[in-house]
């Protein structure tokens, strides 16, 4: 197989199995469910008052279910991080599909917020045909009192319509709240929208307990069709009774042609009964899965951590040094870090930079200060700011002098496939290289158990000084493998975006000025030259960047073919 078409088939295939796999589920639900009910003996009198509104409305219904069962599996982060950390989940295909958790989360959501369109739709069409095609003869399967009442009635004054209206709501807000302007400029906004999760499934719950549609019950006694009136006149013959019976009050006689079609007499009239709910059927599980996790990330994440120190670096950005006890990681991992003082709710997902490698529990954090909330925890941690000076640190102080930091974690991110590869390359922009600083902290510490043998870093930053917070971590990774003659087990290629002459770092950093570079990378003769380096290998590629510079990465990966080596691309995102 050729070189591209084993990458592409590598970053490209086995999601979109998935997520074919996902399609067909869905339209399977879907399709099953309205030939259920545009076939079901049961439904047929309920199907010939509403029509195709009944069936489109159930087949959508059952498409929602699945896809709010579906939706929460995603979210359940230490479930899926054990099983990624597990020796059970052997694959690194597996692996990567369990790293795409948060595409499938959205893709869930888009399906969910397609299906309820169109059952909204369905529905109101089913009010008009209840209140137009009232029926007299099984007054039974009504919803409306008579013939033409406003079918609005339906729908605000039933519990279906009531919470269905209150669902489509907190649906549109979480929706609208989840695109990428509103999550970078109002993060807030996206959170506390997003905690109705829960409003919404016990509404869900709620949503079919109405009793409004109804269902035959005695399909042998009385089959769909069957003659009512096996004898001239307004009468009806029911077995073992020799002298004709009036037709029953409300029992009309069938339409013209039926009686011939079925050939069977009725025994009884119809009997109805409301329909039993089914979507606790779908969510109980998944439910049930994620509030146990939720409940067990509670009471992990319940104790304080001990803040040993905080920096502040050129380029805005915030170093925090924390300790628990027992507390272990592996680099590439992230946490969710909870500040009460800042927030009462919020929690934000951060990037470990170095992690514990015993159960001694010192882990470090760095983070972009950006927004009000990171800029608010800034202020509270950093109480001898000064503006003239570029990097400021606060000395140990008592703990309650410090805000109350709280983590949740660690959880799985694709970053911790470095070590899984002979060959490594890691792709950085900005701030984006935190799940990198963890790895290279990793090095120092002399992690064992790894399969690593070459890492590459392209690192691209605006300004040459915001690679100062990590220049001494990449400096003393330098010495420390010369030292050791392994001068080509790290390679690192630095670039300023920022037009203008190339500035260079300290006097101490030369090491990293003589591999720093003006302008972009060209990722073409980037990647041909690392090829021609590993011939005829499967190269880990590791993304954490602004969306443009890591779709110019992907596409090169799918594309580059030089030497027979194959690249495998991941993108890092906070599930």
């Amino acid at each position: 197989m050729a070189m591209p078409l084993r990458s592409w088939v590598f970053n490209e295939v086995w999601k979109h199995c998935c997520l074919m796999l996902w399609m067909a589920a869905t339209t399977f639900v879907f399709c099953r469910t309205f030939l259920l009910y545009y076939y079901g003996p049961e439904y047929y009198y309920l199907h010939k008052m509403l029509g195709l509104g009944l069936c489109l409305s159930r087949a959508s219904a059952s498409a929602i279910n699945l896809n709010c069962a579906l939706i929460l599996l995603p979210m359940c982060r230490t479930t899926l991080a054990l099983l990624r950390g597990s020796r059970r989940v052997t694959s690194r295909g597996t692996r990567r599909l369990l790293d795409r958790n948060k595409s499938f989360h959205v893709a869930c959501g888009i399906a969910i917020a397609l299906f309820t369109g169109l059952h909204c739709a369905a529905h109101m069409v089913n009010a008009w045909n209840f209140s137009a095609h009232h029926s007299l003869q099984f007054p039974e399967i009504n919803v409306v009192r008579y013939r033409n009442e406003d079918p609005r009635k339906i729908l605000f004054t039933t519990v279906p319509g009531v919470t269905g209206i209150l669902m489509v709501v907190i649906l549109f807000l979480i929706g609208t709240s989840s695109t990428r302007q509103i999550r970078v400029t109002s993060y807030n906004v996206f959170w506390y929208t997003h905690s109705l999760y829960l409003v919404f499934f016990l509404l869900l719950l709620l949503h079919a307990t109405g009793g409004v549609l109804k269902v035959q019950t005695n399909l042998l006694e009385h089959p769909p069709g069957c003659d009512t009136h096996g004898r001239p006149g307004n009468a009806t013959s029911l077995p073992g009774v020799g002298i004709p019976e009036p037709l029953p009050e409300g029992f009309a006689e069938p339409e013209p042609g039926m009686a011939k079609k079925s050939g069977v007499e009725c025994r009884e009239l119809p009997r109805f009964q409301s329909q039993i709910p089914e979507a606790w059927l779908w969510v109980s599980g998944p439910l049930c899965l994620y509030c146990a996790e939720r409940v067990y990330r509670f009471i992990r994440s319940s104790r304080a951590v001990t803040v040993t120190s905080a920096a502040q670096h050129p380029g805005n950005v915030l170093e925090i040094r924390m300790l628990r006890p027992g507390f272990t990681a592996r680099p590439g991992q992230y946490v969710l870090l909870h500040c009460p003082s800042v927030s009462t709710f919020e929690s934000h997902p951060f990037t470990l930079t170095e992690c514990p490698p015993d159960s001694k529990g010192n882990f470090a954090i760095h983070l972009r200060v950006l927004g009000d909330w990171t800029a608010s925890l800034r202020d509270q941690l950093i109480t001898n700011q000064n503006p003239n000076m570029e990097y400021l640190r606060t000395s140990p102080t008592p703990p309650r002098q410090h805000p109350k930091l709280y983590i949740d974690g660690p959880f799985g991110s694709p970053a911790e496939e470095v070590f899984n590869y002979r060959v490594s390359l890691c792709v950085a922009g900005g701030i984006g290289v935190t799940p990198f600083a963890a790895v290279l902290n990793a090095l120092l510490q002399q992690w064992g158990g790894v399969r690593l043998r070459r890492l590459y870093l392209v690192w691209v930053c605006k300004e040459a000084r915001d690679f100062g917070w990590l220049a001494a971590v990449l400096t003393a990774l330098h010495g420390k493998l010369w030292r050791e003659n392994r001068p080509d087990f790290f390679s690192v290629r630095l670039f300023t975006t920022r037009s203008g002459a190339l500035e260079r770092l300290e006097e101490k950093y030369h090491a990293l000025n003589s591999r720093m570079s003006v302008g972009r990378p060209c990722w073409r003769a980037l990647f041909n030259e690392i090829a021609q380096c590993n011939q005829r290998t499967s190269v880990g590629v590791f993304c954490c960047g602004p969306q443009k510079m890591s779709r110019a990465v992907h596409r090169t990966c799918n594309r580059c073919s030089a030497h027979g080596t194959s690249f495998h691309y991941n993108k890092e995102s906070f599930g």
